[in-house]
Order: structure tokens, then C-alpha cells, then sequence
């Protein structure tokens, strides 16, 4: 199998924050999707992999090659966008394809004027006059206009509407089509991710908490809920992590099928990314 970003090892010390032995594969082609809360570790890893931050420990690989050693391999080879936007405000779309042209070897000029006019952006207008989702277009268009092969995208939708997010998110289907292209899609709106994304990394403190597919974690994952009594019948061990509400508990499990073979009057409801986090980040471990 070929992979487009290997990271193993990552580590990174701060005074208040530790990032803690990082390691996950992207295969080329496909959608990885990485989440966790504000302060968990993303962007630190995001900034690793961009050769943006000094590590402690670990190593990246992109397509095969040390990105330490072939800067220029992932300038070209990597698509960006990252939370807060880098350009300077006073530059207009225009300026930017100016700068780029000189930058990136395989700028495609027609390509970038046809993101910005799908993305309804004005040509000559200065970036500080934009609203938080056209800078969020012009930097996607931006990342796309030089042919990348691998993207790297932090929090890509926030900002947008219903209506942009899904053409955007049609745009990134289209992306990966394209022969060996793949993602790195951090973003809180995991509803965008249970749509697109192949695989999950779910990150907290610094540490890795799931690596799994995204249809493996949905499929597999589900929400029990009982009152007191049954409760106390269920094993701990069945129990991933549990929240106890003022009529009743609900537990996070992570086989269903075994579940309902054990306990087969239970019901058992389906998941979905942003209940899976909020038991992993605020449920309890029965002790």
C-alpha cells in the first residue's frame, strides 16, 4: 500500500502542553479525518507535519521522502489551509496569483480564476474587506490551484454556510478522484467528516484516544440507554464510558453486535462523531 503521509512517533514539549507519541498513516487516495477539542494537539501535529515547529521525537514521511529533507518535494507536493488565515490583508485575489505564479512551480493561472469565479470572489477586492468565509474560498482556492497532491486542511468549512460547506466538501470528493491525491481534514463540524472522511484520528491532551475507520467507528460504537437496575446487570468491561442523566444513564459501547448477543432486550441507538467525542471527552469510566 502506498501512503501519502506517514507520521510516527510525534512528540512536542511545551510548558503547558505535551504532544505524546503521534503515529498514524494516511494511504494515498483517501480522506483522514482528525478531531478532538480547541487545544488537543491538532494544529501541533498540523504544524509537525508542515516542518512549521521543531520536534522532540518522530519522524514524517510524505509520499515516502523525509520532509526534512525534501522541502521543495512538499511545497509542491502540498495544498494548505490552516485556521488563521497567512496571507497579508492588503493583498487582493489578484496579488495572490501574482505571488503564487512566482512560488509554486505548477501555478495553474486558468485553474485559480476558476475557483474564484465559482467561488463568487472579487478579482481586485483587498483580503481585509472579505468576509470570514470568502478568505476561507480564497485560501481553498489557493491550496487547489497548483496541482497538490496531498492536502493539508485545518478547520476548511468553519465559516461557511450550509450551501458552501457542501460544495466545498463536493470539491474535495473531486479532489481525491484525481490519481494518488489524499486529505488531512482537521475540523470540528464532524458531520462534515462522517460524510467524507475514510479514516478517524480522535486526539485529546496530546495522546491519541481512536484510529479506526470512520464506517468502522459508526458502524461499530452505539449508545445504550437504561435506567438504574439495568445498569448495574451490565459488565463494566461492556461499558466504554457512561453519562448518568436525571432519569437514566447512557453508555457508550464499542461492539454492538456482541452487545446485543449479551444483553439481547437492550437497545441500542446509532452514533455519530460528535456523540462519540463528547463521551470520550466528558463520559465516565466505571471503576
Amino acid at each position: 500500500m502506498k501512503y501519502a503521509l506517514e507520521v510516527k512517533g510525534l512528540g512536542k514539549k511545551y510548558d503547558d502542553f505535551e504532544l505524546k507519541d503521534i503515529h498514524f498513516s494516511l494511504p494515498t487516495g483517501m480522506i483522514l479525518g482528525f478531531i478532538g477539542e480547541n487545544g488537543a494537539g491538532k494544529t501541533t501535529t498540523i504544524k509537525a507535519i508542515l516542518n512549521m515547529i521543531q520536534l522532540d521525537s518522530g519522524h514524517i514521511k510524505i509520499f515516502g521522502c523525509d520532509i526534512k529533507k525534501e522541502t521543495e518535494l512538499a511545497k509542491e507536493e502540498i495544498g494548505v489551509v490552516l485556521d488563521d488565515m497567512f496571507f497579508p490583508e492588503i493583498l487582493t485575489p489578484k496579488d495572490i496569483n501574482v505571488i503564487m505564479k512566482d512560488i509554486y512551480q505548477n501555478w495553474d493561472q486558468t485553474l485559480f480564476y476558476q475557483y474564484i469565479n465559482d467561488f463568487h470572489l472579487p478579482l481586485k477586492q483587498a483580503i481585509k474587506t472579505l468576509s470570514k468565509g470568502m478568505r476561507k474560498k480564497l485560501e481553498i482556492a489557493t491550496a487547489l490551484s497548483h496541482h497538490p497532491k496531498l492536502l493539508i486542511l485545518d478547520e476548511p468549512t468553519a465559516g461557511l454556510d450550509p450551501i458552501a460547506r457542501s460544495e466545498v466538501i463536493d470539491l474535495f470528493r473531486d479532489f481525491i478522484q484525481e490519481k494518488d491525491c489524499s486529505i488531512l481534514l482537521s475540523s470540528h463540524i464532524t458531520t462534515d467528516l462522517e460524510h467524507i472522511a475514510d479514516y478517524i484520528i480522535f486526539i485529546n491532551e496530546g495522546t491519541m484516544l481512536l484510529s479506526k475507520t470512520c464506517d468502522a467507528l459508526l458502524e461499530e460504537y452505539g449508545i445504550v440507554k437504561c435506567k438504574e437496575k439495568e445498569f448495574k446487570q451490565i459488565d463494566k468491561k461492556d461499558k466504554v464510558r457512561f453519562r448518568k442523566n436525571r432519569y437514566e444513564y447512557e453508555i457508550l459501547i464499542e461492539n454492538k453486535k456482541e452487545f446485543k448477543k449479551k444483553y439481547p432486550s437492550s437497545i441500542i441507538d446509532k452514533i455519530t462523531l460528535e456523540d462519540l467525542m463528547i463521551f470520550m471527552l466528558k463520559g465516565e469510566v466505571e471503576k
